[in-house]
Order: structure tokens, then C-alpha cells, then sequence
């Protein structure tokens, strides 16, 4: 069966879907004067924006970073080179970590103990590893844009009657003004998840790099979905929820790459502090919680209601996962007396000294 490219687009942006009942895109695209209601094709803005972020972060990372990472005695360093063996390198390519069995393999093969063999692999995957200057500029971007974002955020969300009365979010929806607060948020916002995606397999990778693209792309899903239909009130509430945490990671990442071991530990025990608040407490038993129950009751459930509630506890979900990975890392630290690295980062250790 043949489709048009206007039936299809009909078909995405189906009324029915998006928008509560008796409601229409026209009845949002006439707002009285003085007004103006969030409009598809604002998100296009998102898109030229996360490239020049991308390119700010570039210019960011190579003037404004690295020379703080100096500063702190922080430096790229040379981790001891594997020598070349085209044999070697040729099963490295295709796995990383060799087992058992090919160990031994190889260890027939060049007449090497299978210890030096192992020391060669470990060697050649630290090759691979990112510098401790890099990590330190990957997080000093994030930790920069999270604090401002927030701030902003904030700067907007105290005088808003909302924050204080979740009921607000759903009276009169959706038929809410669009604030100059509200736009930059959500723009700037999915502009920052859009260039995350597009670095997420050039920075990098760490032990929860699946979940952290499941969490991009929900997010990203999220901020789409509830500005083309003027959830705007609740998503600037759950965005600043989320930022406000990472600010206290970042800056324990940024402590501990410094080898500021006391900073690095206060810093994580608030990070924690702050996720479990922001993130189990507020965000489901605040958040989601208003908008599964008040505004079933105000406004009453619609098709994309059920899709923005089913992300909101996807997001949930990997929170509770989270956490669970913070009370490990919590548990070891207390153990050790210390945050010893940031276990997110995949780095291998080698006390091989050949």
C-alpha cells in the first residue's frame, strides 16, 4: 500500500495521539495576542545548536581545560608502549582480552610464557586508555554545563507558581503560555543530549556506556515529546531535578583527577546525598506522582499521557540502577577508607614492570 509523505506526516502528528480530547494543533497555532504556545518546528533549533556545542566543547576542552589541568599538575602522560607484534596485534583487534585457550594457543605459536604474553595484552589495552588530562576535561565541560544550566533553571522555576503547586502544571493545559524561560531551557537542554549523542562513541567509553545511551535517548525523547505538547511546566521541574546531582559527580571527578583525595570524598558523600533526594524522593514521589494522579484527575489520560508516563519510569528505572551502583562504590570507599577512582571509568592498572 502506498503511503504520502502527507498521510505519513498526518499519521505522526495525529491529533488523537498528542493532544487531550477535543483539542487540535490549530486551536495551539491561533494563541490570543500576546501569547505564544511551544510549536514543532522550535525543536529544529536544537539541532544547529548541539553541532556549535559540540564545537564549543572542542574550544573549551583545549583552552579553558587543559590549562587548568596543568595548573593542577594534571598531565597527559605515556603509558609504557607494548611492543609491535603483528601476531598479537592482529588477535587484539579482534578481541581485546583472549581467552584461556588462546593464550595458550599463542603461547605454542611464539614461544612466549603465557604471562608475558598476558603483560603484552594488558600493556596494549592501556595504550587505549584515556589520559587522566582527558577525563579531566570531559568532566570539567560537564561540570560547567550543569551548573549553569541549573542556575538558570533555577532563575526561572522560583518565581513560577508551579514549582511550589504541581497542581499548576495541569490547569488550563494545554493551553499555557510559553515563557522566554521555558524555550531556553528546553532548547538548550536538548541541544546539550543531541551533542551528547553525537560524542557518546568518540569520548569516553565506561562501564555503563549502554545504559547512558538508553538514558540519552529517553531523554531526548522526553524533552521532544513534552515540549510539542506543552508539558513544558513539568519537564523544566524534571530537568532540573536531574541536573543538580551531576553537578556534585562532575566535581568529585574533577577532585579526584586533582588528587584532592579529602575534596573528592565530601564531594562524593553529597553527590549521593543529592541523587538519593532529587532522584528517589522528589523526582517519583513529587514529580511522576503529579503526573500520574493530579493530572489524571484534571485533565484526564490521552494516548502520549501514557508514553510520557512510561518514560518518566524508564528514567526511574535506571535511577534505581544508578544507585545501586553508587551504594557499591559508596560500600568500597568505606572499606578503603577512601573514593579511590572513579568507577565509571574503565581504566586497567598494570604493576608490570617489563
Amino acid at each position: 500500500m502506498f503511503f504520502s509523505s502527507r498521510s505519513i506526516w498526518a499519521w505522526i502528528w495525529s491529533e488523537t495521539f498528542w493532544l487531550p480530547e477535543n483539542v487540535s494543533w490549530a486551536d495551539l497555532e491561533h494563541p490570543p495576542p500576546g501569547v505564544e504556545y511551544p510549536r514543532v518546528e522550535h525543536i529544529a533549533c536544537a539541532l544547529p545548536l548541539a553541532l556549535a556545542m559540540f564545537l564549543l566543547r572542542i574550544f573549551f576542552e583545549r583552552f579553558l581545560a587543559k590549562p587548568c589541568a596543568r595548573i593542577l599538575h594534571i598531565h597527559a602522560g605515556v603509558c609504557r608502549q607494548a611492543q609491535p607484534n603483528a601476531i598479537l596485534e592482529r588477535v587484539y583487534l579482534s578481541k581485546t582480552y583472549p581467552d584461556t585457550r588462546e593464550l595458550e594457543k599463542l603461547s605454542k605459536q611464539m614461544d612466549w610464557d603465557i604471562m608475558k604474553i598476558q603483560r603484552w595484552f594488558r600493556k596494549r589495552r592501556n595504550q587505549d586508555k584515556p589520559s587522566t588530562e582527558k577525563k579531566f576535561c570531559e568532566s570539567m565541560w560537564r561540570f560547567t554545563f550543569y551548573l549553569l544550566i541549573f542556575i538558570f533553571s533555577l532563575s526561572h522555576l522560583l518565581v513560577s507558581p508551579w514549582m511550589w503547586d504541581l497542581k499548576q502544571c495541569w490547569f488550563n493545559y494545554p493551553f499555557q503560555p510559553l515563557t522566554s524561560g521555558q524555550f531556553y531551557h528546553y532548547i538548550v537542554e536538548l541541544a546539550f543530549y543531541w551533542s551528547l549523542m553525537f560524542s557518546q562513541f568518540t569520548d569516553i567509553k565506561r562501564k555503563d556506556f549502554s545504559v547512558m545511551l538508553v538514558h540519552h535517548v529517553a531523554t531526548i525523547i522526553l524533552i521532544t515529546f513534552s515540549y510539542t505538547n506543552n508539558m513544558l511546566r513539568a519537564g523544566t521541574l524534571v530537568m532540573c531535578v536531574h541536573d543538580v546531582s551531576d553537578i556534585f559527580l562532575e566535581a568529585g571527578k574533577l577532585a579526584n583527577y586533582a588528587k584532592y583525595q579529602r575534596l573528592c570524598d565530601g564531594l562524593f558523600v553529597m553527590f549521593s546525598v543529592t541523587f538519593f533526594l532529587t532522584r528517589l524522593i522528589i523526582y517519583p514521589f513529587w514529580i511522576v506522582h503529579s503526573v500520574l494522579f493530579e493530572s489524571w484527575r484534571i485533565i484526564g489520560p490521552y494516548r502520549s499521557w501514557w508514553l510520557f508516563s512510561g518514560l518518566l519510569l524508564v528514567l526511574q528505572a535506571l535511577h534505581i540502577i544508578w544507585f545501586y551502583v553508587i551504594a557499591g562504590i559508596a560500600v568500597k570507599a568505606i572499606s578503603r577508607g577512601k573514593v579511590s577512582k572513579d568507577d565509571r571509568s574503565d581504566v586497567e592498572s598494570s604493576s608490570d614492570t617489563s
